[in-house]
C-alpha cells in the first residue's frame, strides 16, 4: 500500500540549484536568450505535500515551516519597495504543474477503456477521477533568489501529484512535462549536476565524484529574472558589446565531474552578476566579505540575489557561515552538492 493510501497524502522534496557558471548569449527575436549554464543541486529543498480532492480543483497553502514566505522587490512602476507574497492561485508554478499532469491525465482517460473505480475502503466510485488535490508547500529555498525555488515546487508537485493520482508516468515522462513549465523543472526534477543549452532546458547530466561544499547568503530583496536579462542587454549596448553565443568552460565541466573545489573557484563566472550587483549594490559588499571570511570563490546565484561562497571542505563551508553571520549579520547557510533531484517521501 502506498503512503496515498495510507495516510492520505503524499510528500515530495525537490531541490534548489546553483549555477557554477551561467554564460549569455544575444537576445533572441522570441525575447529568450540562449545560455550555457552548468547546474548543481544544493540540500535545500522544497517540499510539497499532496492530499486528493474530489471536486477536481486546485489549491495552494504555504506551511508554517516554511523558511521564506516573501521577499522585498522595488516596483517598476513607482520605485517604492514593497513585499511580494507568494502567489496561491494559478499564477503559482506547483498549481500549474498540478493543472498540466490533470489535463495531461484526463486527455488520457479520455481516449483510453476506463473501469469502474474503488475507493481504499472498498466503495464503488461513480464516473472518471477528477484529479484535484490539496498542495502545501514549505518553502526552503528563498524567493526571487536565483536558486530555482518556484521550478523545485513545479517538480516536487508533478512527482507528488503522479503518485498521489496513480498515474504511472516516468521520470522521463516528468521531464518531458516539466519542460512546458519551465527551463529549471527538468534539472529540478533530475537533480545532481548538468550542463545546460538552449533557454537551459537542454540537459546533459554529468557523473560526478566527491561533494562540494558551498555556503548560501540570501538576500532581503528579491530580483525579476526578466528584467536581470534586460540589464545585461542595456549593459552591453552601453559598452558596446556585441554578445557572442554561449559556451562552457570544458575545464569547469571537468573540475566539476572531479569535485575539484580548487580548480572550480578560478573557473565560476556569472554573466549575470554585473547587471544584479548593478541593481543591488550592497551584494558587492557582500561578495567581498565572503572573500575576506576565507571562501575560496563567490558570486551571484542565477540572476540574483541570492549569493553563493564555496569553501574548501565541510568544516570551512561551517566557519565561513559563522564568519559571515558575525560579520554582516545576514543568515548564512552551509549546503553541500551534488543533490538528489525530486523525489518521494
Amino acid at each position: 500500500m502506498r503512503d496515498s493510501e495510507f495516510f492520505g497524502h503524499v510528500t515530495a522534496l525537490a531541490p534548489g540549484k546553483v549555477n557554477l557558471s551561467l554564460r549569455v548569449g544575444p537576445p533572441r527575436e522570441d525575447g529568450y536568450h540562449d545560455v550555457a549554464t552548468l547546474y548543481f543541486a544544493v540540500s535545500l529543498y522544497e517540499e510539497i505535500t499532496a492530499a486528493p480532492r474530489e471536486d477536481g480543483a486546485i489549491t495552494i497553502s504555504i506551511s508554517e515551516r516554511s523558511a521564506f514566505t516573501g521577499v522585498e522587490h522595488t516596483d517598476p512602476d513607482t520605485g517604492e519597495t514593497v513585499t511580494a507574497e507568494i502567489p496561491l492561485d494559478e499564477r503559482n508554478l506547483a498549481y500549474k504543474a498540478a493543472a498540466l499532469l490533470r489535463e495531461t491525465l484526463r486527455q488520457r482517460d479520455a481516449s483510453t477503456l476506463t473501469f469502474p473505480r474503488r475507493d481504499a475502503t472498498g466503495e464503488l466510485l461513480q464516473g472518471p477521477p477528477q484529479y484535484g488535490v490539496d498542495l502545501t508547500i514549505t518553502k526552503n529555498v528563498p524567493i526571487a533568489g536565483g536558486m530555482g525555488g518556484g521550478s523545485a515546487d513545479a517538480a516536487a508537485a508533478l512527482l507528488a501529484c503522479s503518485a498521489l493520482w496513480d498515474a504511472g508516468l516516468s521520470k522521463e515522462q516528468l521531464v518531458e512535462l516539466g519542460a512546458e513549465l519551465g527551463a529549471d523543472v527538468p534539472f529540478a526534477i533530475l537533480g545532481g549536476a548538468a550542463v545546460g543549452q538552449g533557454v537551459g532546458d537542454e540537459l546533459s547530466p554529468l557523473l560526478t565524484h566527491g561533494e562540494l561544499h558551498l555556503v548560501i547568503v540570501p538576500a532581503t530583496a528579491g530580483l525579476s529574472t526578466p528584467e536581470v536579462y534586460r540589464q545585461l542587454d542595456s549593459m552591453r549596448e552601453a559598452a558596446g558589446i556585441e554578445a557572442e553565443a554561449p559556451e562552457l568552460d570544458a575545464d569547469l565541466v571537468r573540475a566539476v565531474s572531479a569535485g575539484d573545489a580548487e580548480l572550480i573557484a578560478t573557473l565560476m563566472a556569472n554573466d549575470l552578476q554585473a547587471p544584479a550587483v548593478s541593481m543591488i549594490p550592497a551584494l558587492d559588499d557582500m561578495l567581498d566579505a565572503g572573500l575576506t571570511e576565507g571562501a575560496l570563490q563567490g558570486m551571484v546565484s542565477g540572476s540574483g540575489p541570492t549569493l553563493v561562497f564555496l569553501a574548501r571542505d565541510a568544516a570551512a563551508a561551517a566557519q565561513l557561515a559563522t564568519g559571515l553571520e558575525e560579520r554582516t549579520d545576514v543568515w548564512a547557510i552551509p549546503v553541500t552538492g551534488p543533490a538528489l533531484g525530486a523525489r518521494l517521501l
